[in-house]
């Protein structure tokens, strides 16, 4: 009984700090080889159970059981769940250590137990059996709540439903259809398991399904009624699951219906951290990072930049030229705004346990139900003061980095009267205890671009809700964020408007100059502003090379143009596109006024900023490979493009800027015909 005074919440504070002083123990008793495995792997279920019902016991707790008031009770309570987790995860892994069956703990196969018995050792076998099933009448009852190693007499045969791969040490990569043997089965859902070739390692319990029993061939009938009972019931159970989840998204459409179940039903870091409560309810896996991950080339806005040939598959639906001007024939889709990412309000921060690598916001044309154009992403800055606020376009040096500018544009020729802009506020966070990435969706936002009558939203600033869940979920409500229906009062509203998670975004008007240059982007598209004139310069290029300088239409051959072959890349990789916005900005610069009215030494000099910048460190071998939010990475590709672009300043109209791009700590890659050429048929 607690003593008069301790809250329930201190009590479990007073009974896990016990518990990892036992950890710590047992730990000490199994490095020194204090006593048997058997007894520490007892000691090891003890500990599990105890934690267990700790855990269970703590999430049942409320504020309104503490005999007194406590401050800050979520985040004490958020804390000893995170504790709790962290030596359940620990006791874990200490088990798997201790009970996997093995030829030097016990017999692992018939095989093994055949041998011992030519060997004359059958009494021995028999008296650990006899141990082990005394262990057994020693445990509780409750065998769900604890680790369970199977006797091997009953090891099981289990079919892997879909391939899985194993990121983490320990893991067991299988592919479909592989048959596992199962040698221990726990409580957390990851069993160990071995397959044919003898590899042992954990594998999530959902993409198993039982097949048979392992055993002699004269099994006897009663042991397969009771496999075959113990697969229905999981079968069931299972089939009970899904019935449930399709329940919940019954209005989920079919087109990213396969995505968003992978993303919803994955067993990863983001499913271990919201069982630990180290993030709010309301959060999932991230919709639309799953969506770039799964389907990466059609929704980015490389693939969007390259040519769409019409359905003749004889020309180009999207790229005419204008046969009075020679330039690029202007083009007005049936949506084009352009807007600004303001600032988020009291977004939701992740708890203990997790390091947050990027704060940012996943944008596209959305319509409810499917993506309808490329999806753009950009970066928030935060206050670590106030790290509930998200703003956006910081004051910097010199010219503000893609992935920080909050000014778009879209583009979309889409026909819905329910076409709208969807953001999605995410984070990429990894785990302390085990190195795992995630990307995570905060929230999300849906501001339709047509009012009830059909006419464009006026430009304003708008303050919009963040929902929780995903833009296919219902009623989803955590701390901070609205559910999608709210059936309360206006006063109450009011009020409760005051603390949620919002999203401010203001709507703007272009200039002339902005209009004429979307005007020659394609049909749908979503970027950032500031690259608007190299996107409008690549299809102009794009034009002279596909349409004046073939020789004919029906010409297929590979096209000489480095330019027009690799600029696409570089939407994907944007501090590349910055550092041709640098070079070019640079190189203008120094361009007379005659030679800017020149179109053809404007081009002339944008493919030298070009080659001598971006397609120069694309194909170096030194320069890192593009990876999100991986900060090392990112500041390694930061200091290349500045210390190049500043040689190359340096030594512009010199003979030594060959010397710079000759540099033998800048090794090129090995050549690829695609660096140069762009290919009508890819």
């Amino acid at each position: 009984m607690p003593s008069k005074g301790k809250g329930p919440l201190q009590v479990v504070h007073r009974e896990v700090d016990d518990m990892r002083g036992k950890l710590e123990s047992l730990l000490k008793d199994v490095e020194g080889e204090v006593e048997t495995k058997e007894e520490s792997f007892r000691r090891c279920q003890e500990l599990q159970i105890s934690a267990e019902k700790t855990l269970k016991h703590l999430t049942k707790l409320t504020k309104a059981d503490e005999i007194a008031p406590v401050g800050n009770y979520d985040q004490r309570k958020r804390d000893e769940q995170g504790r709790l987790h962290n030596v359940l995860e620990q006791l874990n892994k200490l088990s798997v250590e201790l009970s996997p069956p093995g030829p030097s703990t016990e017999p692992s196969t018939s095989d093994a137990q055949n041998e011992d018995g030519e060997d004359g050792t059958e009494e021995s076998d028999e008296e650990d059996s006899d141990e082990d099933t005394a262990h057994k009448e020693d445990s509780p009852k409750n065998e769900s709540q604890a680790s369970t190693a199977p006797p091997q007499s009953e090891l099981c045969v289990y079919t892997a439903l879909s391939d899985f791969k194993g990121d983490q040490e320990g893991d067991l990569t299988v592919e479909r259809g592989d048959m596992l043997k199962i040698l221990k089965k726990t409580s957390d859902g990851w069993w160990l398991a071995e397959n044919a070739k003898g590899d042992r390692g954990v594998v999530p319990r959902t993409y198993l399904k039982i097949g048979s029993v392992l055993g002699d061939d004269d099994k006897e009938e009663e042991d397969e009624e009771s496999d075959e009972a113990e697969e229905e019931r999981e079968d069931s159970e299972e089939q009970e699951n899904e019935e449930e989840e399709e329940e919940k998204q019954s209005h989920t459409p079919h087109a990213n219906w396969s995505t968003l179940r992978k993303a919803l039903t994955e067993i990863d870091a983001t499913d271990v951290l919201s069982a630990m409560g180290a993030i709010p309810s309301g959060f999932r896996p991230s919709t639309l990072s799953k969506l770039l991950t799964d389907e990466g080339a059609k929704y980015r806005g490389s693939h969007l930049m390259q040519p769409q040939l019409s359905q003749s598959q004889l020309s180009f639906s999207d790229l005419f030229l204008d046969p009075d001007t020679g330039r690029v024939r202007p083009r007005h889709p049936r949506t084009c705004v352009c807007f600004t990412l303001w600032s988020c309000k009291r977004i939701p921060t992740p708890g203990v346990g997790v390091q947050v690598l990027s704060r940012h916001i996943r944008l596209c044309a959305f319509d409810g139900t499917r993506v309808l154009s490329n999806i753009h992403t950009v970066r928030a800055t935060y206050n670590p003061k106030s790290p509930k606020s998200w703003l956006f376009s910081p004051r910097t040096t010199g010219i503000l980095p893609t992935l920080l500018d909050g000014d778009c544009f879209l583009r979309c020729d889409a026909d819905s009267p329910d076409l709208g802009i969807l953001f999605e506020l995410g984070v990429t966070f990894i785990r302390n205890s085990t190195g795992e990435r995630g990307d995570l969706s905060c929230g999300w936002a849906f501001l339709k671009l047509n009012d009830a009558a059909g006419n464009p939203l006026p430009n304003r600033t708008y303050e919009m809700p963040v929902s929780g869940g995903t833009p296919y979920e219902k009623d989803v409500d955590t701390e901070g964020l609205l559910p999608r229906s709210s059936a309360t009062g206006v006063f109450q509203q009011m009020l409760k408007a005051r603390r949620l998670s919002k999203l401010i975004v203001k709507f703007k008007t272009p200039s002339s100059r902005i209009k004429a240059q979307l005007s020659l982007l394609p049909d749908t598209l979503l970027h950032c502003l500031s690259c608007l004139p190299l996107l409008a310069m690549y299809r102009q290029l794009l034009a002279d090379e596909l349409l004046v300088n073939r020789p004919t239409m029906q010409n297929a051959d590979l096209i000489f143009s480095p330019v027009v072959a690799t600029f696409p890349i570089l939407l994907d990789q944007v501090d590349l596109l910055d550092a041709v916005r640098s070079a070019w900005m640079d190189a203008e610069s120094n361009m007379s006024r005659a030679q800017k009215r020149d179109e053809a030494q404007v081009k002339q000099e944008f493919a030298k900023a070009f080659q001598s910048s971006a397609s120069f460190l694309l194909h170096t071998s030194s320069f890192p490979p593009h990876r999100w939010a991986d900060t090392p990475s990112e500041e390694q590709r930061s200091r290349l493009i500045l210390s190049t672009l500043e040689a190359l300043k340096r030594t512009r109209g010199q003979s030594e800027s060959l010397e710079v791009l000759a540099d033998p700590a800048h090794s090129p890659l090995a050549f690829d015909i695609n660096e140069m050429t762009f290919d009508l048929l890819r």
